[in-house]
């Protein structure tokens, strides 16, 4: 029989794909679960599996396409025992459907039109095409003008965009374009789908919050001694090593459980304080930064958060991630020390209020009890979102890590 295979839900937020490579030809046999291609969402890349064995007939989607959650891709003749799975997945489009209905929202709901009226037409608009619509100061009356290509002629992210670089677009906020050619001295490069969603989120962030960054020194002396004694029964044990950022995870989480507005975001004229903690680590993978989460860090323990830290590395670089772990942080910290540099200022994860930033460790001379000594020093930096967060406010919590930081037993045993 012939399957139809669909584009995966990727996560409850997800509503569309794009895909960017089949790993296939038609005409190839593939095995069940065999990785058939690449797609990237707004979130993350993931590499999708075939549900059924089979012969690859026909590619409905082409590398580029930005597809619809539960709309066919591929064409794929099943060999014998497929025809449950056919049955499973076209229930779970009708599940995708039936979340879709409720996740998205008219295009009254634009907060840049709330003047204008009711649209009288039942056409509905993913988040990420009223997101861009807003930001591009699109009223809902042109949005209803714009071509769909999706499932019952929904327009989709990519048609957005189409339409707003045609340039037919009368209404929409844009800067002067200015085209820059290859020659002689110059090489153009494309930004691919990371390095333009990186690109959007850092200019979204930096016109949406009041940013300013403060930074402090903290003796890391008692955990590099914890580290010393502990190194070699820890690895053995976990299979992984025992890493400064465990600690800092920790310090952070315990501070946050006392400045809980560090903890919030905000919505409006709102203050969203979060009853648990969501730690954010940022990664540098190959095609630029992502920040996976821990969920309810503020659960864990040391060895706990050290566990979770390897992993959220490990499957980033090796793009085992699932999209819904890249979203709903609360508080998030950047390790640019990692690469030797002293001392940085991110720029915050939106929607959060602040991100810590953590610098290299350094042997470095310090005053200690009017005598000189050598010391591991730290710098730790705090962007914070001054709309919420007032300077001594930011200043008491970053010291309060410190606090926690230099206060650890020398003598913990892990």
């Amino acid at each position: 029989m012939q399957f139809e295979m669909v584009m995966p839900k990727m996560g409850e937020s997800i509503m569309e794909g794009t895909i960017l490579k089949w790993l296939k030809k038609e005409g190839d046999v593939v095995e069940k679960d065999e990785i058939i291609l690449e797609i990237s969402t707004d979130k993350v890349d993931s590499e999708i599996p075939t549900p059924v064995a089979g012969k690859i007939s026909k590619f409905v989607a082409q590398e580029g396409d930005t597809v619809d959650v539960g709309v066919v891709i591929a064409l794929i003749d099943a060999e014998n025992g497929a025809a449950n799975v056919q049955k499973e997945k076209k229930e779970d489009v009708v599940e995708v459907e039936k979340e879709t209905s409720m996740e998205e929202v008219s295009a009254s709901q634009l907060s840049s039109v709330k003047k204008e009226a009711k649209p009288s037409g039942n056409r509905f608009y993913s988040p990420v095409v009223l997101n861009i619509a807003n930001e591009n100061q699109i009223p809902f009356s042109e949005l209803e003008s714009v071509p769909g290509t999706g499932l019952n002629g929904r327009v989709t992210k990519k048609d957005i965009l189409k339409y707003l670089d045609s340039g037919q677009s009368t209404t929409a906020a844009s800067a002067p374009a200015v085209t820059f050619k290859a020659g002689k001295d110059t090489q153009v490069i494309e930004m691919d789908h990371i390095r333009k969603s990186i690109a959007k989120h850092m200019i979204q962030s930096v016109q949406t919050s009041a940013h300013v960054s403060i930074y402090t020194e903290v003796d890391m002396h008692n955990i590099s001694k914890i580290r010393d004694h502990n190194k070699a029964t820890f690895k053995k044990r976990e299979g992984f090593s025992l890493t400064y950022m465990a600690f800092i995870a920790e310090a952070t989480v315990n501070a946050l459980k006392e400045f809980p507005l560090l903890n919030a975001s905000i919505d409006g004229d709102k203050i969203l304080v979060k009853q648990y903690i969501n730690l954010g680590i940022a990664v540098a993978v190959d095609s630029g930064l992502i920040v996976p989460n821990i969920f309810n860090a503020d659960e864990r323990n040391l060895v706990g958060l050290a566990r979770a830290v390897n992993d959220l590395a490990y499957r980033s670089r090796t793009r085992k991630l699932k999209p819904d772990e890249i979203g709903g942080g609360t508080f998030s910290i950047s390790n640019f020390g990692v690469y030797g540099t002293s001392l940085g200022f991110p720029i915050i994860n939106q929607p959060q209020v602040a991100i810590l930033g953590v610098g290299a460790i350094k042997k470095r001379p310090v005053v200690i009890h009017d005598a000189i000594g050598i010391r591991p020093i730290l710098y730790l930096s705090l962007t914070i979102d001054h709309r919420l967060i007032d300077g001594a406010m930011g200043a008491q919590f970053l010291q309060r890590i410190g606090d926690f930081l230099e206060n650890y037993d020398a003598d913990l045993q892990i």
